[in-house]
């Protein structure tokens, strides 16, 4: 499950990469930079959908876009997990996001479909290094490689700043591995609903 952000945020945060990848490049060698089409933030990931189970989440999901607003969301600074995930942090309704992430995870197992068990960040991923080990909680696993350093990277990226832009729907997003240019991962919308709740008042923070 995911929210896909505007083409304006996109555009956004493909500028602040594209000043920096010369740099990262020359300090991790084997970075792998996400493309601006598989650029979304997840809410969770499930295991294998069988059609019946899918009926019944898709009821289930379509409840919780019912429930929850529309949000004000942008990118803000980056992050990253271990050295093995550099990412965007998300600033904004982040209380919401988080909300929402909890409802559509609620929703998944009751249709008795497995979710992903690592808590929710929300963050936008940009790039990944094949060497290094991850943080705790999964995001990475240790191998023979030598660690990168990512520090000159994040250091690179921190002051960026994205406007605000609207995520208004909720996406049940099919990925497929390896099936994209250059091997890499495509994802597709299986379904979409809109985010029609009643509005919140949350602290604006970043994540």
């Amino acid at each position: 499950m995911a929210v896909w952000p505007s083409p304006a945020a996109v555009n956004e945060v493909g500028a602040a990469v594209a000043g920096v990848q010369n740099l990262a490049n020359a300090l991790v060698p084997g970075l792998r930079w996400t493309t601006p089409e598989q650029w979304h933030l997840t809410l969770a990931f499930l295991g294998e959908v069988d059609d019946v189970r899918r009926a019944d989440l898709e009821a289930r999901l379509a409840r919780s876009a019912g429930r929850h607003a529309s949000m004000t969301l942008r990118f803000a600074g980056s992050g990253r997990f271990g050295d093995r995930v550099l990412f965007a942090k998300v600033a904004g309704d982040v209380a919401h996001v988080r909300r929402l992430a909890d409802s559509v995870v609620a929703a998944a197992r009751r249709a008795r479909i497995d979710v992903d068990e690592r808590p929710f960040r929300p963050h936008l991923t940009l790039a990944r290094s094949a060497g290094g080990h991850g943080a705790a909680g999964g995001h990475g696993r240790g191998g023979g490689a030598a660690s990168p350093d990512l520090a000159p990277v994040l250091a690179a990226l921190s002051g960026f700043e994205g406007t605000p832009w609207t995520a208004g729907e909720l996406c049940l997003v099919r990925s497929r591995l390896g099936q994209g240019p250059g091997r890499r991962a495509e994802y597709e919308n299986v379904a979409v609903w809109t985010l029609q709740g009643p509005r919140r008042n949350d602290r604006v923070g970043i994540a």
